[in-house]
């Protein structure tokens, strides 16, 4: 591996299949150099000043390139964004220069209040505005774009003024970001609240994605007095559906740096890279297609 490898990761994204890293990890990477796309990290584990996460990712970070996922910036916080946590990103993001960097469409905080979890948000142009000016305040401080990724929902909001499509073509419009489509999400929105995942994704505002996930999900089956739900888990193979509707997506937008996301229950380094070995061939395919048309 060249310091010319790391140069052409910061210019352009890689039209490549990436995982989530994880520690239990570090040490078949640095091993055996594995032909992966890229990495991305979740960037509230990589706050501190030192230690062996930035030793490790430092020294992964040199051969492969890198995305920045953040999980606790709180979006869509009413009380507006917690300066301390911007801060502490943006010293992540300038220390890794990550090829993007991209976040939530949710909330997770309230007051001195901190939940582990990202909470939904109601598609008003009240919400709209809200988020907008969060998105404004991010990306002035970071110097870059920031993706938004849509979420996965268990419920919906009486007095909604906009569908979830709607609401983050105009998000992008006003604030210039990008958008993180994740696909799974799609698929257990879909399930969950009835509607069809194919029509949302052909509604969907694809010329600003730049970033596809892919996850595993859990059915939890229900009875008279509740539903059956699919919860988004992070912890098992992509389903056969997402990768069906993966597909779908590539078929429309062409290729785009696609992440692997198991942050539970972890497999072992093999199967995690089958899997993104598997979105790496549907990337190709679609690479192919796409060549074929425009010969």
């Amino acid at each position: 591996m060249t310091t010319d490898r790391r140069a052409l990761s910061l210019s352009r994204p890689p039209m490549r299949a990436g995982v989530g890293l994880k520690p239990e990890h570090y040490r078949p990477i640095l091993d055996d150099h594995p032909d992966i796309g890229w990495f991305e990290v979740h960037a509230e584990n990589y706050m501190g000043a030192g230690g062996p996460p930035h030793y490790f990712l430092e020294r992964i970070r040199a051969d492969y390139a890198l995305s920045v996922h953040g999980v606790g910036l709180s979006i869509g916080s009413a009380a507006g964004l917690t300066s301390g946590h911007l801060d502490r990103l943006k010293t992540v993001v300038d220390r890794y220069q990550p090829f993007v960097v991209s976040e939530h469409l949710a909330w997770s905080t309230h007051g001195n209040a901190f939940y582990n979890d990202l909470l939904p948000l109601p598609y008003t142009r009240a919400t709209l505005d809200l988020v907008a000016r969060h998105v404004d305040v991010t990306q002035e401080a970071l110097g870059r774009r920031l993706l938004l990724e849509n979420p996965s929902t268990y419920l919906r909001f009486d007095g909604e003024e906009m569908g979830e499509t709607d609401f983050l073509a105009e998000l992008a419009r006003r604030t210039g970001c990008g958008l993180l489509l994740d696909v799974n999400n799609v698929f257990v929105s879909a399930a969950n609240h009835g509607f069809d995942a194919r029509a949302y994704l052909d509604a969907f505002p694809l010329a600003r994605v730049q970033e596809i996930h892919l996850a595993g999900h859990e059915t939890q089956h229900g009875d008279a007095n509740m539903p059956t739900l699919l919860i988004d888990t992070h912890d098992r193979p992509v389903a056969d559906p997402v990768w069906d509707l993966y597909r779908h997506v590539l078929a429309r937008l062409g290729a785009c740096p696609t992440l692997i996301e198991w942050d539970s229950a972890l497999p072992t380094w093999p199967v995690l890279a089958a899997e993104a070995a598997r979105a790496e061939n549907l990337l190709r395919a679609s690479e192919g297609a796409d060549h074929a048309r425009a010969a």
